[in-house]
């Protein structure tokens, strides 16, 4: 009778296992032609014998397990006099989910009935309903009406729930509860199952830890010894044996060889009964006592509301189990099944079930796969299996009185052997070790106080376990970038020695989000790769400036160990931060974070920017004054780079680029000028490539091959290179338009002659809210994509972020060209701009007719790639 608990047990479900489709699949489609031709001839040797012998077994196997099942939801001392009567109203609730699943499942073969993910939760209702009433001076009989009315309605209530999940494909919701909180859980359900089957097996009723000291009494260790060694043996065929028909055949064998042995010893069955071996005697129950079990009058409806709470954790359980039941049936398969239509099949049989006061259920795996493996895929075997369900609800005969109480109790303790080996001991070598022990607090912490609390209680657990990990973790890695700037060879040379080669330009990659909880680890890290030295006054003002920072104790131990490991005594005169891979940052980590770094940056005369950051993140930066506004910030440059301000400013506040390209040619640009007294010929955030416009207003392709290899070539060279423009196309790009785009194939490669070419980071989205609510202090980046949604609403250029630009003199598309493969990154013209568009058929002619101008391109794209390679990533 295994369900959710037999996946991790015979299959090795990856931890990440995918639950949802986003795109339903049709069995019939997804299969291969011989795939096919199997499954009709498979089909067509299906018979209506083999559908009976196959529906029998599964009956074999289910009903014991119901009783059980039974047993468990209704553990209550009160409803024991009713319990023929409740066992049979499981038997029937599975009926209607055989029927539910036979009609609505794109699975022929499935098999559904009242599953074990549940039970704890309804048997935790079941028992509070009881206490309450109780306590109050109820009667049986409330308790049973108010039983049979709040547990139904929870399990409708719940099928409805999962209808909207599957409906609108919402079903990842669920995987929000931690996989470690559901395997505690399981586990439990577990010890649950293992508990109830001895207490079924002695005959006692155990609900408390100290009910177990009922084994030490002789009588009640022998009534549980057979049903404990009957469930191993059923433990080891379910994951020893080959065949599936063995286990339905022990199932058969193990009652069979009591009766064998009572007829052996000369037992009756009513001595039998004496002894403890078989239930009382209870009034025959016939099916139209089920009618009225139930009594609206004594239905306490105030007991609805205090159940809610349970009812949502029994919702989350249930969906992530019934979710994971259908991924492996999926896997067992091997074809793909669509997990938001099944949940809705799930979400109907429930509703169904709990209109005909029955409780919740789902796939059942193992019954599932089993007679998928049969071949027999045939709706028969649900209907059958659906007949017999009938024969028991019908049949007057009261199982618990002629079936071994150990055999029942086995079905049970089977269950909680598997369950409790699962996911206590197989579970340890594919989780991580703070997820287990996470898992083992969940486990204890609903036996101490109780279910509800204690999955609460593994939530929080789990959260906090995050919380520290990400706070270990470094989510900042120092990076080798260089701008895309073209510089002489004077000013090349001092970027050389004074600044990548001195160290003096540092780029810094910052991954991840960045929240209160991973701030100071991340400043940190950022203070000992900067070599900072943050001093014990400015310890205290940190520590002041934030709730979230640890003690001065563990800041001067920190700074002392990163004294102790630094390996270069300097301090760099330029940083840049690469945000580009930062997902999300929040109010806290802004200000005790990047605030505090600005502030020690100052303080040290380094000047510090930060790049690629995502509207969202922009915004909490400006907003905590880590950044400066977008005007203050654009008259801050300018001024710098007109030489009104030191080439080294100390500025109290950080600056903000469009790409780390930008932000690293600033600051280049600002080191040069601190060696040659003097700022580059050029205005504002412009590059080698941007003079050539100056100096040619035609922009000739040309020109520019002649300034950027004007070190490399002779006049006989420059000479050639007039000759190139036979062998490429002009065209000219309007704002917006895409010039090539991703997984596309390559065949070109393209030289900037005016304007400039983006390269989107992201696949085209629309700007936030807050892009809209914050239009002031937005950066360029954001400005310029709401500047073209208003120019050209049916463009495609409105991208989060901008990874590179390819300004006049720019070479891309040259790998992808020269690899002759798909496209790998998308481009953009950012305005309206120029490019020459060198064909492959071009470039063959090029080489047939003028080999020596052929060399020169070559080198050319040889300069560019160098360029790149000074870079760590980025399209070219």
């Amino acid at each position: 009778m295994l369900s959710y608990g037999a996946v991790e047990a015979q299959q090795d479900v990856p931890q990440s296992l995918p639950l949802v489709h986003s795109e339903p699949v049709e069995l019939e489609k997804t299969k291969s032609p011989s795939t096919s031709k199997q499954a009709q001839q498979s089909e067509s040797k299906t018979n209506f014998a083999s559908c009976l012998i196959y529906a029998i077994i599964n009956v074999i196997i289910a009903v014991p397990g119901l009783y059980g099942y039974a047993s468990v939801i209704f553990n209550h001392p009160c409803f024991q006099p009713e319990i023929a009567k409740l066992s049979k109203l499981v038997v029937f609730s599975s009926l209607v989910h055989q029927l539910c699943f036979t009609i609505f499942s794109s699975l022929n073969f499935a098999i559904g009935t009242v599953q074990d993910a549940g039970l704890i939760f309804l048997s935790a209702m079941s028992n509070q309903i009881a206490d309450s009433i109780l306590s109050g001076g109820g009667t049986i009989d409330e308790v049973v009406s108010t039983t049979l009315v709040v547990l139904p309605l929870g399990t409708a209530a719940l099928g409805i729930v999962l209808i909207f999940l599957g409906k609108f494909k919402l079903l990842d919701i669920v995987s929000y509860l931690p996989m470690p909180v559901i395997g505690g859980y399981l586990a439990f359900i577990g010890y649950f199952c293992f508990e109830a089957g001895v207490a079924l097996c002695i005959g006692k009723p155990m609900t408390e830890l100290k009910h177990w000291a009922y084994l030490l009494e002789p009588q009640s260790l022998l009534l549980a010894t057979p049903g404990l060694l009957s469930a191993l043996l059923l433990t080891i065929i379910s994951r020893k044996a080959t065949n599936d028909a063995i286990l339905p055949l022990a199932m058969v064998l193990i009652p069979a060889s009591f009766y064998a042995l009572l007829l052996i010893f000369g037992v009756s069955l009513d001595e039998a009964r004496e002894a403890g071996w078989v239930g009382q005697v209870a009034p025959p129950v016939q099916a139209k006592d089920l009618l009225h079990i139930l009594d609206y009058k004594l239905v306490h409806w105030h007991l609805v509301s205090k159940c809610i709470g349970t009812w949502l954790g029994m919702l989350f359980v249930v969906s992530f189990a019934s979710a994971l039941d259908i991924a492996a049936i999926s896997m067992d398969m091997g074809e793909a099944l669509d997990t938001n239509g099944e949940m809705v099949t799930v979400g109907i049989a429930n509703c169904m079930s709990g209109c005909f006061f029955g409780f919740t259920g789902s796939y059942i795996f193992s019954q599932t796969i089993f007679t998928y493996r049969t071949g027999c895929h045939s709706r028969w075997v649900g209907i059958l299996v659906m007949i017999f369900y009938a024969a028991v609800c019908i049949s007057t005969v009261n199982i618990l009185q002629i079936a071994p109480l150990f055999f029942l109790g086995a079905t049970l303790i089977f269950i909680g052997y598997d369950l409790l080996w699962e996911w206590l001991v197989e579970i340890r070598e594919k989780i991580f070790l703070m997820e287990y022990i996470v898992l083992l607090i969940t486990f204890v912490a609903i036996q101490i106080i109780g279910m509800d609390f204690g999955i609460l209680f593994g939530v929080v657990v789990a959260l906090v376990d995050h919380v520290a990990s990400t706070t270990r973790v470094s989510s900042m890695s120092r990076v080798t970038r260089r701008s895309r700037a073209v510089w002489g060879a004077d000013d090349f040379n001092i970027l050389q020695l004074h600044g990548y080669g001195a160290d003096n330009i540092r780029t810094i990659e910052i991954t991840g989000p960045v929240f209160f909880g991973s701030s100071q680890k991340l400043l940190d890290d950022m203070t000992k790769e900067l070599n900072l030295n943050v001093t014990d006054e400015e310890v205290e003002k940190i520590a002041c400036a934030s709730p979230h920072v640890r003690t001065q104790v563990s800041r001067r131990r920190s700074r002392a160990r990163t004294r102790s490991q630094m390996q270069s005594p300097s301090q760099p005169h330029y940083v840049v931060l690469d945000l580009s891979q930062m997902t999300n940052l929040d109010a806290s980590a802004a200000s005790s974070c990047f605030l505090q770094l600005v502030n020690l940056c100052e303080k040290r005369g380094i000047f510090i920017c930060a790049s690629c950051a995502s509207s969202r993140i922009e915004w909490v930066l400006r907003s905590h004054n880590v950044a400066y506004s977008y005007d203050e910030e654009l008259e801050i440059k300018n001024r710098i780079l007109t030489k009104e301000q030191d080439a080294r400013p100390h500025l109290h506040k950080m600056l903000l680029f469009l790409t780390v390209f930008e932000a690293l040619e600033f600051s280049e640009r600002m080191l040069i000028h601190k060696y040659t007294a003097k700022m580059p010929r050029l205005n504002p955030l412009m590059t080698l490539s941007s003079r050539l416009s100056l100096e040619s207003p035609h922009n000739q392709l040309t020109y520019i091959i002649q300034q950027i290899l004007r070190e490399r070539l002779t006049e006989e060279d420059k000479t050639l290179v007039d000759g190139l423009v036979p062998f490429y196309e002009e065209i000219k790009y309007k704002a917006a338009d895409p010039i090539f785009r991703k997984n596309t194939h390559s065949d070109a490669f393209y030289i900037v002659t005016e304007g400039l070419v983006a390269v989107p980071q992201e696949l085209p989205g629309a700007p936030s809210p807050l892009m809209l609510s914050q239009k002031r202090s937005l950066s360029r980046t954001s400005l310029l994509r709401l500047a073209s949604r208003e120019e050209d609403k049916g463009n495609m250029y409105l991208t989060s972020k901008i990874e590179s630009f390819h300004k006049i003199g720019g070479v891309f598309g040259y790998v992808d060209f020269l690899l002759d493969r798909y496209r790998t990154f998308d481009a953009v013209a950012h305005g309206d701009c120029t490019l020459a568009v060198f064909s492959r058929a071009s470039m063959e002619k090029l080489r047939e007719d003028n080999h020596k101008l052929y060399t020169i391109v070559q080198g050319l794209l040889l300069q560019a790639s160098l360029l790149d390679l000074a870079n760590t990533s980025g399209p070219n």
